[in-house]
């Protein structure tokens, strides 16, 4: 009987408090998960100078690991909001430490393929439960929750390209097999959160659980406020597919730069991605969700159209400031979503995530043909205009409660 008392009064604390140990557990998972993801982008001048790939082959790569980290996410959000899996994570990054491994000595276009849809897949299962795991912790501080899981996913990109700078650049390909120690840890980390998450959902078992009403919207209305977010995601994350696909390509053409100083600018952007993203969630749970998507989608258009016409200077400047304004969107358009469908959590984090996914796969794909029939330079003047688009923020509803 005392164990049964200490264990609800714990688990009460839990539901009641924001668990900083978890938030930043979980954010450091996504950092070594995403760390893992970055490898992909980041080996592509050494894959396409190895093998003679063409930008649409590259853009094919990105095309089957963005697909398969698509198509599986609202599935498996779906299923776990039913039956949740505490250590489905697990499984997760064994497929992306398969993945390493495969890429590591792959020598045709093919088992790169292969490679990089099984690190698709780890993905696919890692993103729902994780955005779910921060949500349960946040202890209602939910923008501020999913920026310090989102920050710890653009870090880990950011950190791709510089480790794969120093450490495969200056040997080979099968250097890559290193960031199996990433996984390796990942997998440590993993495993705590999910007797911590695992423990969670026995106290709410048998719990009647409450959602909070967010907004008063119709069905229809809810609709179309996720439709829009949608749209606003399509205008984000293509325009995003040419700066983390082709950027270290686009540099090196017009700053005739070699791979590794060409990784170092890269890994200038990442990083005030990864600062955008601390700033997006609070900023959020202040001023209002929909404020924050407005200015950080349709705020960056200028600084995105000037981008193909400066030096290398102001490339690193503009680059900062459009990384800083657009990655302050995705924790703010995530809750966002989140609280438009409270009993779906799972579902929709797999769908938003998903979806993100599928138009950086779509992105990638179109634009490496588009590269190859014109040039990388034209491909970044067509896509400064995408972020026009985000002038569709205009029709989100606001939900902040007065």
């Amino acid at each position: 009987m005392e164990t049964t008392i200490d264990t609800t009064s714990q688990s009460k604390e839990l539901l009641q408090k924001t668990i900083y140990t978890i938030l930043f557990s979980i954010s450091f998972a996504h950092l070594l998960n995403d760390l893992i993801q970055a490898i992909i982008p980041s080996v592509y001048p050494i894959l396409k100078q190895n093998y003679h790939l063409s930008f649409s082959q590259i853009g094919l790569i990105t095309f089957a690991f963005q697909l398969s980290a698509s198509l599986l996410q609202p599935f498996v959000g779906y299923y776990t909001d039913k039956y949740p899996k505490p250590f489905s994570q697990i499984y997760g990054m064994l497929f992306s430490m398969a993945g390493i491994v495969s890429l590591s000595f792959a020598d045709n276009f093919y088992w790169i393929l292969l490679s990089v849809v099984l690190i698709g897949i780890g993905s696919s299962i890692f993103h729902p439960e994780s955005a779910r795991i921060s949500n349960m912790a946040s202890g209602g501080k939910r923008g501020l929750a999913q920026s310090i899981f989102q920050v710890g996913g653009n870090f880990g990109t950011a950190l791709g390209p510089l480790l794969v700078a120093l450490i495969v650049v200056p040997n080979s390909q099968k250097y890559i097999l290193w960031f199996v120690i990433a996984a390796v840890i990942a997998l440590g980390i993993i495993s705590k959160i999910a007797f911590w998450y695992r423990d969670h959902l026995i106290f709410r078992k048998n719990k009647k659980t409450v959602f909070i009403d967010y907004h008063n919207l119709s069905k229809s209305k809810v609709k179309w406020a996720i439709a829009v977010l949608l749209i606003v995601i399509f205008s984000k994350f293509f325009y995003t597919a040419s700066l983390s696909t082709y950027y270290t390509f686009y540099i090196m053409d017009k700053f005739h730069l070699s791979i590794k100083q060409a990784q170092f600018h890269m890994f200038i952007y990442l990083i005030a991605y990864a600062l955008g993203t601390i700033l997006g969630g609070p900023l959020g749970d202040k001023i209002g969700r929909k404020h924050v998507i407005w200015l950080s989608v349709f705020g960056a258009t200028p600084f995105a159209l000037m981008l193909p016409y400066v030096n290398l200077f102001w490339t690193d400047v503009l680059m900062i400031t459009i990384g800083i304004i657009m990655s302050s969107a995705f924790p703010a358009i995530l809750v966002y979503a989140q609280e438009l469908v409270p009993k779906k959590l799972g579902m929709v984090s797999g769908l938003f995530y998903g979806f993100a996914f599928g138009m950086g796969a779509l992105g990638s794909a179109l634009l490496g043909k588009l590269a190859d029939f014109t040039s990388i330079q034209y491909v970044y003047h067509v896509c400064s205009y995408l972020p026009l688009i985000g002038i569709i923020c205009y029709f989100l509803p606001n939900l902040k409660k007065k």
